[in-house]
């Protein structure tokens, strides 16, 4: 087995298999914009490389495999008026979906954290592991932003209705939720993974890597989002976020009262433009275009007021009580929204066919 280390990854090479570990473990693996220019370089080079079959793309410590992005990195810079927000959403977005298109088997093991960044560097990859320690989620209403790195599309493919309370809540999928939703393939026991690495080392195909994962993987313990589809698809059928609130909190039930009061707490703004980038994403044809407008969206959460006020209150001054701009959800206009989608000139990402 060859080694490398550059710092915030470590690359290692068994047989086959390149593998890739996020190694920031005291931040939950958190994505920096140097991490991802490193990765888009491996990964590049890899594609012509006939030693290389399959990438594998892990977490270094076991309790998470990405939490995110470096946020506080995005904050700081919002203080300066750096262009480094573009420069890393540009950068990570052109990653996920590079890693989407990879013309190799690439192999998530989505242990642990899941979340924001961390569901861009997995959910699109070909193969999705989860195991028992696995929560998945997309909480980013909850700090004024939206959930980004494609997830729309894959948040609006979910059974029923369940992507968009997934994404107006920020609820954590374990793996048989996770599975059900779409955004993981299989449960691989925790304790098995590090067979992982020397079961995918002679793999050369992607049918040999479902092979080698299918005789590793177990059911998991079941979920719950299959069983509340009732209350989900009939509450979050409604046509506006305040329709969507007034249902849940009518129902008098336990399930959807504790769903009314968590988005209570999120941004107005961001629960508003997260619903609309989700059914927006029910037509769209390509992956990609869930990208493009989510690159639109985020360049105008950065210069707006929430997100830098969720980042305040969350891991800045930790007050958890963050001063949202609107404040209740009937203040925010449909001009506030559309602002959230306009096209941004020559920012606009391309991916060619």
């Amino acid at each position: 087995m060859t080694t490398a280390h550059d710092g915030e990854i470590i690359v290692r090479q068994e047989g086959a298999v390149r593998r890739i570990t996020l190694n920031r473990p005291k931040a939950l693996n958190a994505l920096t914009l140097g991490m991802a220019v490193e990765m888009t370089a491996h990964l590049r080079a890899w594609t012509s490389d006939p030693a290389v079959c399959v990438v594998l793309l892990d977490g270094a410590g076991d309790r998470g495999f990405c939490a995110g992005g470096d946020i506080r990195a995005l904050y700081d810079a919002s203080k300066t008026k750096s262009a480094l927000p573009a420069e890393f959403w540009s950068t990570e977005y052109y990653l996920d979906v590079l890693i989407a298109r990879y013309p190799k088997p690439v192999v998530a093991l989505m242990d642990g954290v899941v979340m924001g960044g961390g569901v861009g560097l997995s959910a699109h990859a070909a193969f999705r592991v989860v195991t028992e320690r696995s929560a998945v989620a997309m909480p980013e209403v909850g700090i004024g932003f939206f959930p980004d790195v494609g997830a729309s599309f894959l948040l609006a493919r979910c059974p029923g209705l369940t992507g968009t309370y997934l994404a107006l809540t920020g609820d954590r999928m374990k793996a048989a939720d996770a599975v059900y939703c779409g955004f993981a393939d299989l449960h691989i026991a925790a304790a098995k993974l590090p067979e992982l690495p020397t079961a995918l080392a002679e793999c050369r195909t992607a049918v040999d890597v479902k092979r080698a994962l299918a005789g590793m993987s177990t059911q998991p313990a079941p979920g719950r989002l299959e069983t509340a589809r009732g209350w989900i698809d009939q509450c979050y059928a409604a046509e506006s976020v305040e329709d969507i609130m007034y249902r849940l909190q009518a129902s008098g039930a336990a399930e959807p009262t504790a769903a009314a009061a968590t988005m209570s707490k999120a941004s107005p703004t961001s629960l508003k433009v997260t619903l609309r980038n989700v059914r927006a994403a029910v037509s769209f044809k390509r992956m990609e275009q869930s990208f493009q407008q989510d690159f639109r969206i985020a360049l105008a959460a950065i210069a707006g007021h929430d997100f830098i006020e969720g980042i305040r209150a969350t891991i800045v001054d930790k007050d958890r009580n963050p001063k949202w701009r609107p404040h209740r959800l009937e203040e925010v206009t449909p001009d506030i929204v559309d602002r959230h989608f306009q096209p941004v000139g020559a920012l606009e990402l391309k991916f060619p066919d």
